[in-house]
């Protein structure tokens, strides 16, 4: 696989994080029908375009794609499994709700296995990787200055720290950081939506690079830490000030539900 392609796009051989995600369990070029629905409905709930709480109509999906019903509901279980949807028993789907609880359990463990990623990095100090790193970084400067970035920082970050896992040599640990990834992006993305907090982030990034160059393992597992936690902390601030808009109670269901 390419690590790179061009300035614009980083590891992005495949459209969009969901895809990016899917390809991660395997080795066919290709997504089947109901993934690539799946694909672009986890799209829509990454970019707030299908708000937490919100029905997700199977018909109106199946009418669209044209296709039955039948591989929406096989998408609909792919994007419960990455715990973007949930299935509610003769309630029909309705998007995963966003909370305070779950950031601060799901950051407390990508904590600790990005750690495990970051002293295998450090270790190894790949070239590739360096490379990988530099040009990603490069990306998130100019993500960082615009006023409005479309999510695309939150991206980057999410496809760079996978490409990192990817590299480490342990496909155990890679393969639960994907499991977790979609989940986590939501709320690093919420947590990076402000310019402000793109331009703070950046900062870290930049100070990694240097510290992945130098060889500091310290200052690199340090850097990886604060970077995390700065994130988390942020979703959780936004997410506490205003729970009934990321966790909303459940709505009547909808007369294709």
């Amino acid at each position: 696989m390419k690590l790179l392609e061009g300035d614009e796009s980083l590891y992005s051989q495949h459209e969009g994080a969901v895809a990016f995600r899917l390809f991660a369990d395997r080795r066919e070029p290709t997504l089947t029908v109901p993934e690539q629905i799946a694909a672009s409905i986890g799209e829509r709930i990454l970019d707030a375009r299908l708000a937490p709480g919100e029905r997700i109509l199977e018909q109106e999906l199946a009418d669209e794609f044209k296709v039955s019903r039948g591989p929406v509901r096989d998408a609909l279980r792919i994007l419960e499994r990455e715990q973007l949807v949930t299935i509610l028993a003769r309630r029909g789907a309705i998007v995963t709700g966003l909370s305070a609880q779950e950031v601060r359990e799901l950051f407390e463990i990508r904590g600790g296995l990005h750690e495990l990623v970051a002293r295998r990095t450090i270790a190894q100090r790949n070239p590739e990787l360096l490379a990988v790193y530099r040009a990603g970084v490069a990306r998130l400067e100019k993500l960082a200055q615009l006023r409005d970035d479309g999510g695309r920082y939150a991206e980057t970050t999410y496809r760079l720290v996978l490409i990192a896992a990817r590299m480490c040599g342990n496909d155990r640990l890679y393969r639960m950081l994907c499991a977790l990834s979609l989940q986590t992006l939501r709320y690093s993305k919420l947590g990076l939506a402000s310019r402000e907090r793109r331009q703070k982030s950046v900062l870290l990034w930049q100070q990694s690079c240097r510290a992945l160059e130098r060889g500091e393992a310290e200052r690199y597992l340090q850097l990886t830490r604060q970077r995390i936690a700065a994130s988390g902390e942020e979703a959780m601030r936004l997410i506490e000030a205003d729970p009934g808009r990321y966790c909303p109670p459940l709505k009547p269901k909808g007369k294709h539900g």
